[in-house]
């Protein structure tokens, strides 16, 4: 093992100053536990940002990778290989779509995402001047694109001018999507459940809803699952609960367990908008990658884990709904299956970092005032209840 301090001293030295990190330096994990360099264990209710849906070190998965290693890891998408046609068709299967395209992240899905949409009303139209409405509060990534959607102007403003013809409206309040919608309109983009916004489920009237808006005007809908898809509600995609197909969908994250790959998938029109020369990408698809995912979902099947995550989601939230009595700090709670928010009257940084350097337990933010709990979907029972323990130790501190 390393010495904590040189290496983070290395990496404040070399790496660009993009992250606020925690003075900790992970080195393996096991389960849902992870394991500092000086050999210290944390229970981690974060999965990497909803990544590590089969915990770590799982054996079956790591198996898939270690003879993946051994046979091939690349060739470009100028040729087929056969862990990407598995991966697709296991995929396809799953979520009902007819199309796939796999990319490198969350991101990268976005962006292709967007191009589906304006690729199909120019094909219909012959005409640039389209119009996108995105969600005020919403992530969808970094990238100009995704950036362009994402309904925060904190990480808009260094960056602006962005993509033109973006307009924002109220999540769950579908008059506020209706004032919004005209004959340049060629898609709606949302997440099923808003994450970085603060742990928002959509209302099944106002997806529906929104649903009826598009299949009305020939609008595509387009639905960012990349993190509260993959077994995270309780369900395979978290639009399968509201019965609410996407014309275009878009994954990552928990798709590779850890491994770097997403995908956006296309059903119906959508899935004939764009042809060769459209979109591309060099690594996006590759055997290694794909090999990582077709494993995933062969995991998740054979182990039934979205039935595993309704029973312990429930679980998790009655836990943390308690703690809203319990503690005048907590305000409330809101989120489906291993997805939830947990919303205070004050700040949260200070008890994220507190949990992880005096609690040993791993959580994430949601913007200023939510704890996010988003742990790999193979916890247990008894994971809650410890995890409760310490949240509850700290809390009682602050009291």
């Amino acid at each position: 093992m390393g010495n904590k301090q040189v290496l983070i001293d290395k990496a404040e030295a070399g790496f660009y100053k993009t992250y606020n990190r925690f003075p900790v330096v992970f080195d393996h994990g096991e389960g849902v536990y992870l394991y500092d360099t000086e050999g210290q264990e944390y229970l981690d209710f974060g999965a990497g940002i909803a990544v590590m849906a089969l915990g770590y070190n799982d054996p079956e998965f790591n198996g898939a990778l270690k003879a993946q290693v051994d046979k091939l890891l690349h060739t470009s998408n100028l040729f087929y290989n056969e862990p990407a046609v598995e991966a697709g068709e296991k995929l396809l299967k799953a979520s009902a779509m007819d199309r796939v395209f796999f990319t490198n992240s969350g991101t990268e899905a976005i962006e292709g995402a967007l191009k589906i949409a304006k690729k199909y009303a120019y094909n219909k139209e012959g005409t640039h001047d389209h119009e996108i409405i995105a969600m005020n509060h919403s992530f969808h990534g970094r990238s100009l694109g995704a950036l362009s959607v994402t309904g925060n102007d904190h990480y808009q403003e260094p960056f602006k001018p962005l993509i033109p013809g973006i307009k924002f409206a109220d999540f769950n309040d579908l008059d506020s999507v209706k004032a919004l919608v005209n004959p340049k309109t060629c898609a709606i983009i949302m997440e099923t459940v808003q994450g970085e916004g603060g742990i928002y489920p959509a209302t099944e009237e106002f997806l529906k809803g929104v649903k009826d808006l598009c299949d009305e005007h020939d609008i595509l809908l387009i639905l960012d699952e990349i993190q509260c898809g993959m077994g995270r509600t309780g369900t395979m995609f978290a639009w399968q609960k509201y019965g609410v197909k996407p014309d275009v969908m878009t994954v990552a994250k928990a798709l590779g367990n850890g491994v770097p790959v997403g995908a956006f998938l296309a059903s119906g029109k959508a899935a004939t908008a764009m042809g060769p020369g459209d979109h591309g990408t060099t690594y996006g698809g590759n055997p290694f990658v794909t090999a990582a995912a077709s494993k995933v979902l062969d995991i998740f099947e054979e182990r039934n884990l979205t039935d595993h995550v309704k029973e312990v989601g429930e679980y998790l939230e009655q836990k943390l709904a308690e703690l809203t009595d319990q503690y005048p700090a907590v305000t409330g709670r809101r989120g489906i299956g291993l997805i939830q928010g947990l919303e205070f009257s004050i700040p949260v940084s200070s008890i994220v970092s507190q949990a992880l350097l005096e609690q040993k337990l791993v959580l994430i933010s949601a913007g200023i005032n939510v704890i996010r709990f988003v742990p790999p979907l193979v916890i247990a029972k008894k994971d809650v209840d410890e995890m409760i323990k310490r949240l509850k130790a700290l809390l009682d501190q602050q009291s």
